[in-house]
């Protein structure tokens, strides 16, 4: 019996793809994170420097970063459903 490598049954390559996305996501998970936090700096040294100025377009900044955050979670999280929906 002769094994051809490049037949792989259609679910693996559909595994690549959900692969592909989830760490697209992570990676956007972690960008928007990081994004929340330097907000969340900023926002805290121009309170304490300023008295407060201008902290209220950082802090929807801040939460703007969060949502995303948790957007791309859930996508994340939909895309591994999916998979295991796929794969079962």
């Amino acid at each position: 019996m002769w094994y051809n490598a490049l037949s792989l049954p259609t679910w693996c390559h559909m595994n690549a793809i959900f692969i592909i996305l989830i760490a697209i996501f992570a990676i956007m998970v972690i960008v928007s994170l990081v994004r929340g936090i330097i907000a969340f700096l900023q926002t805290t040294k121009i309170d304490l420097e300023n008295g407060g100025e201008n902290s209220q377009a950082l802090q929807v900044k801040q939460n703007q970063a969060m949502f995303a955050r948790i957007k791309y979670q859930a996508l994340a999280i939909v895309v591994i459903t999916i998979m295991l929906a796929v794969n079962s």
